[in-house]
C-alpha cells in the first residue's frame, strides 16, 4: 500500500473537528454559505429543473433504501439521483467557490454528495461533524484535481476528479474498511466523467463542469465498493508521481486556498470585469462614450470568446458579455446573465465593440495567476487604460465574510423568502459552536423555492 493511501486513510477515518484550526473551520462556513446561496439561485434555472425531474423520474430509490430528498425541491429519489441533481443545481449558476490550480470547483460536488449520503444512510452528523466532512472533501478534492491536471495534457471537468472525493466521503459515512476504500477510489477514478472542458468553453451548454455527474459517480462508487465491487488502484492517489502532493494532507489546509466569486460567471472573465469596472468608476464612463474596448488577457479567457449569448449558460461562459454588462450597468449579477439581461440592448451594443487579445505574459502564469487589462477608446478621442487586474476573492485579496453574506442574500433572495433565508444563514454560522445542529439547515433545504421572483419568471421553462 502506498504512503499516500495510508495518509489519506488516516486523514479520512481519524480526523476530528477538534483537529481543525479555527481558520479552517471559518473557511468551511464561508464555503458552505456560498454554496447554499448559489444552489438557491440555481434551483430556478432550466438546467436544475430538468435534472431534478430526471432524477425523480428515472433514478428512484430502490427497495430497502431510504433515498434522499432533492435539494430545493423535496421530491424523493435515490442517493445517486440526489447527488446528480444537486451538483447540476449548484453548477447552473457559476457563482461557487473554486481553486486556481484545479481550474475548477470542489464544493459543487462535495456538498450534494454529502447531503444525499446522510439522508440515504439515515445518519445526521452534528454540525461540527458535518463541517469536518466538508473540510475533508475540500482537502481530498483539491489534491485530486491538482494531481489529475499534472498527469494529463487534457483539461477535464471538475466532475472527473471530484468523483474520487465523493467516493472517499461515502466510505467514511458507511464505515467501510481500508480495502473497500481503496476499491471505491479506484472505481470512482475509472468511471469519473472525464469531460473535455475546453469543448464546453467553445460551446457552452447545460453540461457545465460535470460536477453533478462526478458526485453521482462518487456516491455510486462507495455503494459498489460496499457490495464488494472491485476497482483499485486509483492512480491519482497510488501512483509514485502523485505521492508528494498527498504528503502534506492534514498539515497544509488547501481549503484556505479557495477563491470566492463576486460575479456569477466563469472565473477566467473576472479580472477583465474588475479592470472594466475600475475604468468605468474612475472616469465616470457611460455606455454612449465607449467606442471600442480591448481586453488583454490569458489564452483561456480569450477562448471564452465574444459570441452573443441567448441562454444563461453561454452568458456565464463568456468574457466579452459580462464585461459589456459591467460597462453598461456597473455590476454583474444574476439579473445581468439571465432572462431579460440576455437581451439588454446596452449590453448587446457594447459587446459588439469588444475585442479580445491574448497577452503572452498573462498566459504564461495561468492557472496559478489570472490577469487582464482593459483599454477603452472613447468617442471623444481618449484612450483609457486600466491597471493590470487580478480577480477579487483570491486568497491574496479575499472577500470579507460580510461580503460573502451579502452575496448569499443577493443569490438566495431570488427564490427564498426572507425568514427561510435567514434561518439557513444563522444555522450555518452556528454549526461550529454546537448551539445549532444540522437538522435546522436540512429542514430548510429540502423544500421547493418559496417565490417566483422576477428572476425566476425569466428563467423557468
Amino acid at each position: 500500500m502506498s504512503a499516500a493511501l495510508k495518509r489519506l486513510t488516516a486523514f479520512l477515518f481519524e480526523l476530528r473537528f477538534e483537529d481543525l484550526p479555527k481558520t479552517v473551520v471559518a473557511q468551511a462556513e464561508r464555503c458552505l454559505i456560498d454554496l447554499l446561496g448559489t444552489a438557491a439561485a440555481g434551483a430556478l434555472t432550466p438546467a436544475s429543473q430538468i435534472a431534478r425531474d430526471f432524477s425523480a423520474t428515472f433514478l428512484g430509490a430502490g427497495a430497502g433504501t431510504s433515498g434522499a430528498s432533492l435539494l430545493f425541491d423535496g421530491r424523493r429519489c435515490s442517493a445517486v439521483g440526489a447527488a446528480l441533481a444537486g451538483g447540476i443545481t449548484i453548477d447552473a449558476i457559476d457563482s461557487h467557490d473554486g481553486h486556481r490550480l484545479v481550474k475548477g470547483h470542489v464544493g459543487c460536488a462535495v456538498l450534494p454528495a454529502l447531503l444525499a449520503l446522510i439522508q440515504d444512510l439515515v445518519v445526521t452528523p452534528t454540525g461540527r461533524e458535518f463541517l469536518t466532512l466538508l473540510v475533508q472533501g475540500y482537502e481530498i478534492g483539491t489534491r485530486a484535481g491538482i494531481v489529475q491536471h499534472a498527469s494529463t495534457c487534457d483539461f477535464h471537468s471538475s466532475g472527473s476528479w471530484n468523483s474520487i472525493t465523493c467516493a472517499a466521503l461515502g466510505t467514511r459515512l458507511m464505515h467501510l474498511d481500508q480495502e473497500k476504500l481503496r476499491h471505491a477510489l479506484g472505481i470512482a477514478e475509472y468511471y469519473g466523467p472525464r469531460s473535455p472542458m475546453m469543448r464546453m468553453v467553445a460551446h457552452p451548454t447545460m453540461v457545465k463542469d460535470g460536477s453533478g455527474w462526478g458526485a453521482m459517480v462518487g456516491v455510486s462508487a462507495a455503494y459498489l465498493a460496499r457490495q464488494g465491487f472491485s476497482g483499485a488502484p486509483a492512480a491519482i492517489i497510488e501512483s509514485e508521481a502523485a505521492g508528494a502532493l498527498w504528503a502534506d494532507l492534514g498539515v497544509c489546509w488547501r481549503i484556505e486556498e479557495q477563491y470566492f466569486k463576486p460575479y456569477p460567471v466563469c472565473r477566467w472573465a473576472h479580472p477583465a470585469i474588475d479592470a472594466a469596472l475600475d475604468l468605468k468608476h474612475r472616469h465616470a464612463l457611460t455606455p454612449q462614450q465607449i467606442e471600442r474596448v480591448e481586453i488583454r488577457t490569458f489564452a483561456a479567457a480569450v477562448a471564452l470568446g465574444s459570441r452573443v449569448p441567448t441562454e444563461t449558460d453561454a452568458a456565464q461562459y463568456s468574457t466579452a458579455f459580462p464585461v459589456a454588462a459591467a460597462l453598461a450597468h456597473g455590476q454583474v449579477g444574476t439579473e445581468e446573465i439571465t432572462g431579460r439581461g440576455l437581451s439588454d440592448p446596452l449590453t448587446a451594443a457594447l459587446q459588439k465593440r469588444i475585442v479580445l487579445v491574448e497577452h503572452g505574459p498573462y498566459s504564461n502564469v495561468f492557472p496559478a495567476e489570472r490577469w487582464a487589462e482593459v483599454v477603452v477608446s472613447t468617442t471623444d478621442g481618449r484612450r483609457l487604460a486600466s491597471r493590470p487586474a487580478t480577480p477579487r476573492g483570491d486568497p491574496e485579496c479575499p472577500l470579507r465574510t460580510d461580503e460573502l453574506r451579502a452575496k448569499y442574500h443577493a443569490l438566495a433572495s431570488t427564490s427564498l423568502e426572507a425568514g427561510r433565508m435567514t434561518r439557513i444563514e444563522d444555522a450555518v454560522f452556528r454549526l461550529a459552536d454546537g448551539t445549532r445542529g444540522l437538522r435546522e439547515i436540512l429542514q430548510e433545504l429540502f423544500r421547493p423555492p418559496d417565490c417566483q421572483s422576477r428572476l425566476s419568471q425569466d428563467l423557468v421553462l
